[in-house]
């Protein structure tokens, strides 16, 4: 009995540190800041050797696929969308950040446009998108600033600082197959085989906490201060380099009193201050007001392509009008 069980060890052994090879040598990849959760510096940028950047799904950055030159050709004015799932938009190509590219070539202005929105992302995540994106000579920012996934950004820091330390009881979370395995549990790849009775209690704990936070004023108002620190930091930033920023706030739809949808915007009056030379400012309120919300908006927060086609009106008209384009 003692002589099996050794052997059913040694074998289990074999075929992890056969699993763990094959890992780390064909996968680096989709490895490389796999466990970074969104804050790894340069996860989801592939840099090959002719220059060429592929923005790809790694790291916790699921970036639209796209490829780009580290340096756009003279005279291109090169347009970099940094943000959350509202400027990801239903799809790369009905995006405002793909719609702006082609508006401004349509008024004869060479330019390329790339969305590097990623789902759930907050500030810190998306101030991390914006350094690297600094790296390839934009000549324009357009950063959506949100303050609805502060929660997303906690979690997942605390999730990555998790089994960052070398005590004894995260030994096994450094093999990549055991630390995947565990990533498969925590974002339900088997969902669909466990009990129902277990799936609700768990989507429930998770809904809860987040809804117990956004209860929370305190929590909200440092969110906020959060947000504003960020973007002033991530301006700074762009402005060091002579880069100028765009800075589009979320509105949101709520139902006002009369049972009509109206839009409701906390986010400008936390970044108004910063807009001046070089930095300008785009409330979503602004281009929506008074025009069919429910036609507009998706749910509460994300809107459809037809509101994107207007963001993207609205951001070249802006432009236009700061003299960033003519």
């Amino acid at each position: 009995m003692k002589r099996a069980f050794t052997k059913s060890v040694l074998l289990a052994l074999f075929l992890l540190i056969g699993a763990e090879t094959i890992v780390r040598v064909f996968f680096v990849r989709n490895m490389s800041g796999r466990f970074d959760y969104g804050y790894h510096p340069t996860a989801g940028f592939e840099e090959k050797a002719d220059g060429t950047v592929n923005l790809v799904r790694a790291g916790g950055r699921r970036f639209h696929p796209q490829s780009f030159k580290r340096a756009p050709e003279p005279g291109t004015l090169r347009v970099f969308v940094v943000g959350d799932s509202v400027p990801r938009g239903p799809g790369l190509a009905r995006s405002y950040a793909a719609k702006t590219g082609e508006l401004l070539r349509e008024r004869g202005v060479k330019a390329e446009s790339y969305n590097l929105a990623v789902a759930g992302f907050g500030a810190h995540r998306s101030q991390l998108v914006l350094k690297q994106a600094l790296n390839y000579q934009p000549g324009l920012i357009v950063l959506h600033v949100n303050n609805s996934n502060e929660y997303e950004d906690e979690r997942e820091w605390h999730r990555k600082e998790e089994f960052a330390g070398w005590h004894p009881r995260n030994w096994p979370m450094k093999s990549l197959v055991i630390r995947r395995l565990y990533e498969a549990k925590t974002e339900k790849v088997f969902w669909e085989w466990l009990p129902v009775e277990i799936r609700s209690q768990r989507a429930a704990n998770d809904a809860d906490a987040e809804i117990q936070a956004n209860l929370n004023e305190a929590t909200l108002r440092r969110w906020d201060k959060r947000v504003q620190r960020l973007v002033a930091e991530s301006v700074k930033l762009c402005r060091a380099q002579g880069v100028p920023v765009l800075l589009v706030t979320q509105a949101v739809k709520r139902t006002g009193p009369d049972g009509q949808p109206v839009l409701e915007d906390r986010v400008t009056p936390l970044v108004q201050s910063l807009a001046g030379e070089g930095v300008y400012l785009l409330p979503m309120k602004d281009v929506f007001e008074g025009k069919d919300l429910g036609k507009l908006f998706a749910d509460g927060s994300h809107v459809r392509a037809e509101a994107h086609q207007m963001l993207a009106e609205a951001i070249v008209e802006k432009l236009q009008t700061e003299g960033v384009v003519k």
